[in-house]
């Protein structure tokens, strides 16, 4: 016999004596030793694959589900979705005859990363800007609602965190934020500017209802910036059709009966109010006379040639308001103080 096959004689005795030997010593090869309990089932003397492959499944009808806490729900992550890792084999190939030995899953989400973003989306919310109105009546508002954002990254961190702590629990992380445009700044731009009254004789009916029909016309107006207010324009011809009734007017230099008498009154009323609210008066005319309800060269003549005209200078819209009772006229304008 040559050399070469004494050598492989020899190595393959002294592997059959050390097989043998092991199996003497209670040693099986690819099997659990006897005895073992893993995660509370009995699998000694199985083959280690066969054993790995119970604890497993075991694992599998028993992991910790994973619920992710929103601002509009609870969203919970169960087997096979969630799935995990483990070590089971290298433990069970090492455990002692007649061990109890504990098999601990590492939870995996292998789309964590999809479903974290369909999630972010889903709860994001767009801010709503305050809102107002105005008339008549004056303003009434409507306050802002606040945006809300998910920090996608911060919450896939806590799911990570949460898969390898073995918690149950993990909660979006947002952020919200207020929209520019707040109830609080919608006040600030709606303060008085300026508020200018004149009276007259309450028992002239047609007079006290022209002026009154003028007021109506003009009350609730909002006017923007470097927009140009026109009387004329706002209130309409002062004619039987549109309403208006005969009495008064100045008409070159003289007291005459004509429809609309008492509308100038409305309009001079509205000129102090805009002047004082710091508008620009791009068009005014006095009275061929003066009159007796504001000193002089502060009257506004309109007719059908002449008008009243003033621009918002502001960068914010003003705001318009015109009130008849008793014997008075008043008008007020509000906007965002200038200082």
């Amino acid at each position: 016999m040559n050399k070469r096959k004494k050598v492989i004689l020899s190595l393959l005795f002294t592997g059959s004596f050390f097989l043998s030997c092991l199996a003497l010593c209670g040693f099986t090869i690819g099997k659990v030793k006897s005895g073992v309990v893993a995660n509370g089932l009995e699998v000694g003397g199985m083959s280690v694959k066969e054993a790995a492959q119970r604890v497993r499944e075991n694992i599998a009808e028993n992991l910790l589900p994973l619920t992710v806490i929103t601002p509009t729900e609870r969203v919970t992550v169960t087997y096979p979705e969630l799935s995990f890792m483990d070590d089971a084999e290298r433990i069970l190939r090492s455990a002692k005859k007649g061990a109890s030995v504990t098999v601990r899953p590492v939870r995996q989400w292998a789309n964590a990363e999809s479903r974290i973003q369909s999630l972010c989306d889903k709860n994001a919310r767009l801010a709503i800007d305050a809102e107002l109105s105005f008339s008549a009546s004056g303003f009434t508002y409507q306050k802002e609602k606040e945006g809300l954002v998910c920090d996608y990254g911060e919450t896939l961190d806590r799911v990570f965190s949460a898969l390898e702590k073995d918690e149950r629990e993990v909660e979006m992380a947002t952020h919200a934020y207020v929209p520019a445009l707040t109830q609080e700044i919608l006040k600030e731009r709606t303060k008085l500017l300026s508020s200018y009254t004149t009276r007259f004789d309450a028992s002239n009916e047609s007079r006290v209802h022209n002026i009154r029909l003028a007021a109506e016309k003009i009350a609730g107006t909002t006017l923007l910036p470097r927009a140009e207010f026109s009387f004329n324009q706002c209130v309409g011809k002062r004619t039987a059709e549109n309403g208006f009734k005969e009495s008064v007017v100045i008409f070159d230099g003289e007291f005459v009966k004509g429809v609309g008498g008492g509308v100038c009154q409305m309009s001079t009323t509205l000129f102090n109010a805009a002047l004082r609210a710091g508008m620009h008066v791009t068009e005014s005319r006095n009275h061929s006379l003066s009159v007796s309800y504001v000193p002089p060269s502060l009257d506004a003549m309109v007719s059908e040639y002449s008008d009243l005209k003033f621009v918002n200078p502001f960068d914010t819209p003003v705001y318009l308001n015109a009130v008849v009772r008793g014997g008075s006229v008043t008008v007020e304008c509000y906007g965002l103080p200038d200082g």
